[in-house]
């Protein structure tokens, strides 16, 4: 579903939480900020909304899996 995910802290002093993150979804590449909560601010266009719920879910499994999970 999502490919070449990327993500690195929003600031230097990794204990502060907060992570760009970045993907692409059907060709299309995103950007966004992924918060602590697991709020999403998106700093490009957003997804399609039809496509944002399952795209969300996604992330928060990866993230989960990435930085959660060490």
């Amino acid at each position: 579903m999502l490919t070449h995910f990327q993500f690195k802290p929003l600031f230097e002093n990794k204990q502060m939480p907060g992570w760009r993150i970045s993907f692409y979804f059907r060709k299309q590449k995103y950007n966004g900020i992924y918060h602590p909560d697991g709020k999403i601010e998106w700093t490009s266009e957003a997804p399609p909304s039809h496509d944002v719920e399952a795209i969300i879910d996604n992330i928060h499994a990866l993230m989960n899996f990435h930085v959660y999970d060490k």
